[in-house]
């Protein structure tokens, strides 16, 4: 969870305002703003330094120990150089999404869900909840993978992949000590967050200081546009440069993915001007860390070379140009700062079921909050989900990092995508707040650029992923209809939906249907 350096001074404030805050997402007692109303004073409010802080741990998490070698895989230094210009505009489109719904609708306390329930309906509002909570659990494996694949570095052979079965058991292991912790509350991520802050920022900026010394120009254009299969350098050419900055879409959108962080958690912040600048800050930040990790090391090796690393590469880079220090100082770092991170999204997951619950589109019994006030139907549900997906993940054939990251990275797409829907909705359709510095003009183009990146991604994403994610999707809908029925005791299954709804129903059906016959074709050949 790296801060900005003016930051520093306020660790020891901030830090442990912000490991209180992200842990607990909004609090049992400020979910809704009668609650919050009806009891004042009971939560923390949270601050620019503290908000900045959950933005970049959001993002900032096991992906970037990786990124050398997910972003080289399939892409040059000029592939990857447009990859972060289309990657940087297009998220800032999101970002200010974000910050313009925050300012233009305070009253949505509780993030992405709120802005589809609200928006869009009780499906879609449940569609997002639950593929966000989905695409999460999918995230915990993946920081279960990452885990495994570093201790591997350790104890060569063991945890082969990060998906052998020695791997999941550890990460299974894992998985239950978390739920432990997190069924204690909030209070029991505070001092592993802290740690993990530590050790999340101090590899990365060592790790970026010794390629700075080590980088070389005349290495850096080697190949600048690609290579053939032979070893010559490529000329510029717009289809194959493409096809690269295509490839490392999931990648960008994975890393980025927490962006919405403040967003989530602006029911406990201190000001709604404050969550604006803190997605600001903490997104021009993140950039600038993740251009230099991808960059740099392509002034020290090529390319191909870096693609084909083991994971994590930034261990690997450390191992070859400074020394085994490097490495151990990469690897104790990713262990520390994801087991970490993995609590506090473990606590933070948990939050998004039950608001839905208390909406109505989750089961009543997902609201359930234990004595320490941690949903604890919504936690037990989060274990199990992702216990599944582990046990899964055992026959996932190549990379279990790379297949993780994409299925969460194409699961969080709606989320983004209706986000930026609702932005110019509202800017077309409802009264336009005149207190806020946003106008309705920024609000409206905001909204739809922000609209056609979102769809850029679900189009970069390839068709085996985004049939994949239809089908997850539509796996939800038994749960939508239980929920409904207790909540609308004796309605008939029919009258559960509105009548466009119905029509939504059958489409994301039929697209399972097709995400089934092609997943299997996928396989079989």
């Amino acid at each position: 969870m790296p801060m900005p350096s003016s930051a520093a001074s306020h660790a020891s404030t901030s830090s442990g305002e912000l490991a209180h805050t992200q842990a607990a997402g909004a609090s049992p007692t400020a979910t809704r703003q009668t609650q919050a109303s009806a009891q004042p004073g009971q939560t923390k409010k949270v601050g620019l330094i503290g908000l900045v802080g959950i933005v970049i741990s959001a993002m900032v998490g096991g992906g970037i120990f990786n990124l050398p070698q997910n972003m080289s895989a399939d892409a040059s230094a000029g592939g990857q150089i447009i990859a972060w210009v289309i990657t940087g505009i297009g998220m800032w489109f999101i970002a200010n999404t974000f910050r313009i719904l925050s300012a233009a609708r305070p009253d949505m306390k509780d993030g992405l869900y709120a802005y589809a329930y609200h928006g869009f309906g009780k499906y879609v509002g449940f569609l997002i909840s639950y593929g966000y909570w989905l695409c999460n659990c999918f995230s915990l494996v993946a920081y279960g993978v990452l885990i495994m694949s570093t201790l591997d570095l350790f104890f060569p052979g063991k945890f082969t992949g990060g998906n052998n079965l020695a791997s999941i058991i550890g990460g299974s292991l894992i998985l239950w000590i978390m739920v432990l912790l997190a069924l204690r509350g909030a209070k029991s991520g505070a001092f592993l967050n802290l740690i993990g802050t530590v050790c999340k920022i101090a590899p990365v900026l060592v790790f970026i200081v010794a390629m700075m010394t080590v980088f070389k120009f005349s290495q850096f254009v080697i190949g600048f546009w690609g290579v053939s299969q032979s070893g010559v350098p490529l000329h510029f050419e717009f289809g194959n440069v493409m096809k690269q900055v295509s490839s490392t879409m999931l990648v960008t959108l994975w890393l980025f993915l927490g962006i919405e962080g403040a967003v989530v958690i602006s029911g406990e912040a201190r000001s709604q001007k404050d969550v604006s600048k803190a997605t600001t800050i903490g997104y021009l930040t993140v950039l600038i860390v993740y251009v230099l990790v991808s960059l740099l090391p392509l002034g020290v090796d090529g390319y191909r070379d870096i693609g084909a690393m083991q994971n994590p590469s930034m261990a690997v880079l450390m191992a070859q140009k400074v020394g085994q220090w490097g490495s151990d100082l990469v690897n104790v770092g990713i262990i520390i700062s994801v087991l970490s991170a993995w609590l506090v999204w473990m606590i933070m997951l948990g939050q998004m079921p039950m608001y839905a619950a208390r909406d109505g589109i989750f089961p009543e019994s997902f609201a359930k909050q234990n004595k320490h006030g941690a949903p604890s139907t919504a936690l037990i549900w989060t274990a199990i989900i992702t216990q599944v997906i582990f046990v899964i993940c055992l026959f996932v054939k190549g990379s279990a990092w790379n297949t993780l990251i994409s299925i969460t990275s194409v699961m969080a797409m709606p989320c983004y995508l209706l986000c930026c829907v609702f932005l110019w909705k509202i800017a077309l359709k409802e009264p336009w707040p005149t207190t806020i510095r946003f106008s309705k003009r920024n609000g409206l183009i905001t909204g739809v650029l922000g609209t056609v990146f979102a769809l850029y991604l679900v189009y970069s994403a390839g068709l085996h992923y985004l049939m994949i994610a239809c089908i997850l999707y539509a796996i939800g809908l038994p749960l939508f209809i239980v929920s409904r029925r207790e909540h609308a005791k004796g309605t008939k299954l029919l009258d559960l939906f509105t009548k466009w709804e119905k029509i939504l129903v059958v489409i994301v059906l039929v697209a399972a249907v097709a995400g089934i016959v092609v997943t299997i074709l996928y396989f079989v050949h």
